[in-house]
């Protein structure tokens, strides 16, 4: 149990400092990384491009990583927009990493890019745990997955800088109560940003649009309770030549 752990840390501690790295470079270009987490179905790829159509009709330089196990077909949806896509094959991997996002960027990201978006693969548990070098970490919940969905996933939601729901044109079809929800989302995360958005009205797509370009002008982020830490990677020798790592604790691990 304890081999299995250092082993976890010391990726996690990787992908730190690949993630450091990534959004410094990008800051000193003008570019800021938005991380975008949900679960399937949540709506996520069809208010994405939305919003990339949106940049584009606004002269916002803008660009999209999308991610998936298989299949193209989301960047194929996100390319009718007329921003720059790419598509990344995680392979099996339930998540992006920093190093599969730097490799992806290099020699095709536009460099007067402002804002890039990264469409995580569709999973709050695992991707929650990897920072990607962004800037802002938005989580996404459509109206039908249930008012609880904050309390059953805290380590996502307690980490975004900016939760967003989607679908909400089905609200009231799905009986969602919002007050009951956007209760759960700050008892995770107090004082997080809420915004509704529909896909299908563009209710919210300028409201997205503007808080990605807020940061890539230094706003100041809200700073939610489980947001990624660095790692420490100090190391200690017990008597009996054992390695002990002490490390900061990582979202995925930390209690809500």
């Amino acid at each position: 149990m304890c081999r299995s752990t250092d082993v976890k840390q010391a990726v996690l501690a990787r992908n730190d400092d690949l993630a450091a790295t990534l959004r410094g470079d990008l800051a000193r270009r003008g570019t800021v990384l938005v991380n975008l987490l949900s679960s399937p179905g949540s709506g996520k790829t069809e208010l994405l491009g939305r919003v990339l159509a949106r940049a584009v009709e606004r002269g916002v330089p803008v660009a999209a990583l999308t991610a998936d196990l298989a299949t193209e077909n989301d960047a194929r949806r996100l390319a009718r927009s007329g921003a720059p896509v790419q598509q990344v094959l995680t392979d099996g991997l339930c998540h992006l990493e920093a190093l599969q996002v730097r490799t992806r960027l290099e020699g095709w990201l536009p460099e007067d890019t402002a804002v890039l978006f990264v469409e995580n693969v569709g999973n709050l548990v695992c991707p929650a745990s990897y920072d990607l070098g962004e800037t802002l970490r938005i989580v996404l919940m459509a109206v039908t997955e249930g008012e609880d969905k904050p309390l059953k996933y805290p380590t996502a939601f307690g980490s975004a800088h900016l939760v967003v729901v989607t679908k909400t044109d089905l609200a009231e079809a799905a009986g969602f109560d919002e007050d009951a929800f956007r209760a759960n989302v700050h008892r995770v995360n107090p004082g997080v940003g809420i915004v509704r958005t529909c896909a299908r009205t563009g209710d919210g797509v300028d409201t997205l649009l503007d808080h990605a370009l807020e940061a890539r002008d230094g706003a100041p982020p809200h700073h939610p309770p489980l947001a990624p830490r660095p790692h420490d990677h100090t190391v200690h020798r017990t008597p009996g030549d054992e390695t002990v790592h002490d490390h900061h604790p990582h979202p995925a691990t930390t209690a809500p």
